[in-house]
């Protein structure tokens, strides 16, 4: 050991295949073995080891390691954390698109009690698509999720009352209540459908959402959005949005189908939404000029977003949107159709970690 590290790999930790360790019942990558080293040394001097509780929960955790720096000292923190409750562990870093899903997928109510989404909104869209689609249409997902929050906005893990600080997340994950949650789900004229936690977003958000290149995402984060709202706002104004709820009808320049409170961090949108209710908020911005733009963001920036003649909320389960054909729809983060689609709500879809009951 140099410098408080281990540079060997630690007793009790074994080599059963190429390309994976194990300590105990945990299974983790070649990739992590120098990081299992730190945990077994971290959980060695922590002074508040949890006393007996139940038998601790066996984790499927699914990581995006592109986070670095402090994102990536949360993870490795809330891994020790878990490791000190004693929780077994089955790590599994994505390499690319898809691999969320692909490893929600293979969730095992015999292996695991949980499947932990640890990355951005985007990666924890991937990982409850995977896992409803496991499931199958109608039937109950078997193995509910928890959130290890890593992205830039984290909207999830508000919405669920979680923090950003390691042991109370480690807390969470290896003992928060877990309640059964609504999700909505988004489908374009083709039939495909995808699922979304937070929200839906059609008009101006889609457009900044469409517009993002990655490569300035990782080097400004949320900053990118500003620059690529800006260069949306000096584009050609595009045609009203028509939105149906419940059969009610309603036009605007931009709407956001809304299953949670919070939008883009913690700036509240939809006060009376969440994620416990399966009603969906249809958010309705009646007006996209740039002057109008900035006065939304200014007003949701600072909680004054109210509604008036500007702004106005309604409530439904079957919302419909079109406008411009091929218009990009996002939600949660990411671009998922184009217009025109149908959102629906899906009562008590998913079963999730929350940080208090």
């Amino acid at each position: 050991m140099e410098g408080g590290v281990y540079h060997a790999v630690p007793s009790g930790v074994t080599r059963p295949e190429p390309g994976r360790f194990t300590r105990g019942k945990a299974s983790f990558p070649r990739w992590s073995v120098d990081f299992l080293c730190q945990i077994t040394k971290i959980a060695g001097f922590m002074t508040d080891s949890p006393a007996p509780h139940t038998a601790p929960r066996r984790l499927l955790v699914i990581y995006n390691p592109t986070a670095g720096g402090r994102r990536r000292q949360r993870f490795e923190a809330v891994l020790a954390g878990l490791a000190n409750f004693g929780c077994p562990m089955d790590v599994r870093p994505t390499t690319g698109p898809g691999d969320a899903a692909l490893f929600a997928r293979e969730a095992d109510a015999a292996a695991h009690d949980l499947v932990v989404a640890a990355g951005g909104d985007g990666t924890i869209n991937e990982v409850i698509n995977g896992l409803l689609g496991h499931a199958g249409p109608g039937r109950e997902v078997e193995v509910p999720l928890a959130v290890l929050p890593m992205g830039t906005a984290n909207v999830l893990a508000a919405e669920l009352g979680l923090d950003l600080v390691p042991a109370n997340i480690a807390r969470t994950i290896a003992r928060g209540p877990v309640q059964a949650v609504s999700l909505g789900r988004a489908t374009d004229g083709a039939g495909e459908g995808r699922v979304f936690s937070l929200m839906a977003g059609a008009g101006f958000d889609a457009r900044v959402v469409a517009g993002i290149d990655l490569r300035v995402k990782r080097l400004l984060g949320k900053g990118a959005y500003v620059l690529g709202g800006l260069y949306q706002m000096s584009r050609r104004k595009p045609p009203p949005l028509q939105v149906t709820v419940d059969g009610r009808a309603y036009e605007a320049a931009s709407v956001v189908v809304s299953n949670a409170r919070f939008y883009g961090g913690r700036y509240l949108l939809a006060p009376r939404a969440s994620l416990l209710e399966p009603q969906l908020h249809v958010c309705l911005f009646r007006h996209g000029d740039t002057l109008s733009i900035l006065r939304y963001a200014m007003a949701l920036q600072h909680g004054r977003l109210t509604e008036g003649e500007r702004f106005r909320i309604v409530t439904g389960r079957d919302i419909r949107i079109a406008g411009d054909p091929g218009a990009p729809l996002q939600a949660d983060g990411d671009i998922i159709a184009h217009l025109p689609v149908s959102i629906a709500s899906l009562p008590q879809a998913l079963r999730m970690v929350t940080a208090a009951a």
